[in-house]
């Protein structure tokens, strides 16, 4: 662990003993820890509200409202953790890639990258890019007191997919033929968003978060050997870049139950199962490592008396686990009732330990 420096201490002091930190270090916990992918999303109506007129990478970029958009669900449900607000493109956008998140579409780039020199002409990402990040993340930790931060970037498989696919794909196509025919042009493309996503996250947590966590969100689209291969190593140098800087580091993935094993091996203290492995298959596969997890997030559409049914399920078997936060298998529906999710916070802090 890197030496405390003097504007570690309120953040460390003052989350240390958090219900979620205790769980993601494998400890007690006085309850059940809970927060939600997504969790301010687009579910708010005061999420909508501030969001008016402004796009999602120009919110991204304001302090200000980053700062207001991460408090929200953490005023509305009381929930363990907050989640920075940001994307997982932003890195790219604060160096300079041309690219925009468009509404219905996602991140969508307007050159994608298909050399070597494609690749070359990215720059690395230095703190001075985002320096507002540092400002939004200093905002919010004394607004937060004694409720972690969790600072977070995109793996390197999930970003590059956009640059090469230029925007969302089902596929991959594109992903994996460059994957296998351009080798030297998939590393050296990966190689980059691991720096950019490594220092990205440094910065998060030099300013105050109080863990981070890695998306990795199509990794799922992989076969195992093709995980190994070519994106593990890439995932594990991120993991590894913010190791000694004394945080819990969450790795999660979307459909990847037959990569649980690895991505946890990629160097992770806790694995985000998602909704459609058994959250006790999830805890054999990662092993001596805590999991995050995994209600259907559909289920919070479902009669309330059903939806605790089946959170009380993912309860119980989470008390097989090194330690268990509970979390949807994957981010807020937008169209949620934010009720709903109050309800089942509530419901998961009451929860007795046994």
């Amino acid at each position: 662990m890197t030496p405390t420096t003097p504007a570690d201490v309120p953040r460390q002091s003052a989350t240390s003993d958090s219900a979620f930190l205790r769980a993601a270090r494998g400890e007690s916990v006085p309850h059940t820890p809970v927060w939600f992918m997504r969790q301010a999303g687009r579910s708010l109506p005061e999420y909508l509200k501030v969001r008016e007129g402004i796009g999602m990478l120009d919110s991204c970029m304001d302090p200000d409202l980053v700062t207001e958009i991460t408090l929200q669900p953490v005023r509305r449900y009381g929930v363990d953790a907050a989640i920075f607000f940001s994307d997982i493109v932003l890195p790219l956008k604060a160096v300079g890639v041309d690219l925009d998140i468009k509404p219905g579409i996602g991140p969508v780039v307007a050159s994608p990258v298909r050399t070597l020199a494609d690749v070359e002409a990215i720059p690395d990402l230095v703190p001075e890019h985002v320096a507002y990040i540092t400002q939004a993340v200093k905002q919010l930790v004394p607004e937060l007191g004694p409720t972690p931060l969790i600072g977070f970037a995109g793996a390197p498989f999930t970003v590059a997919s956009y640059l090469v696919e230029g925007g969302p794909s089902k596929e991959h196509a594109k992903t994996k033929a460059m994957m296998h025919s351009a080798p030297e042009v998939w590393d050296a493309l990966m190689r980059k968003i691991a720096q950019h996503s490594a220092a990205y996250l440094r910065v998060q947590v030099a300013a105050g978060a109080s863990a981070v966590q890695l998306f990795d969100s199509w990794a799922g689209a992989l076969t195992p050997r093709d995980y190994v291969e070519h994106v593990m190593p890439h995932s594990a140098r991120v993991l590894s870049e913010v190791s000694g800087l004394g945080v819990p580091k969450i790795h999660f993935g979307v459909g990847t139950t037959n990569l649980l094993t690895l991505m946890g091996e990629a160097g992770a203290d806790v694995v985000g199962v998602d909704w459609r492995t058994p959250l006790a298959d999830g805890i054999a596969r990662v092993g001596d490592r805590g999991v995050q997890g995994n209600l259907d997030p559909t289920l919070v559409f479902a009669p309330t008396e059903v939806m605790l049914e089946r959170a009380a399920e993912v309860i119980e078997a989470g008390r097989a686990a090194k330690g268990h936060i509970f979390n949807l298998g994957h981010g807020v529906i937008p169209s949620t009732d934010p009720d709903q999710l109050k309800r089942l916070t509530d419901f998961v802090h009451s929860y007795p330990l046994g």
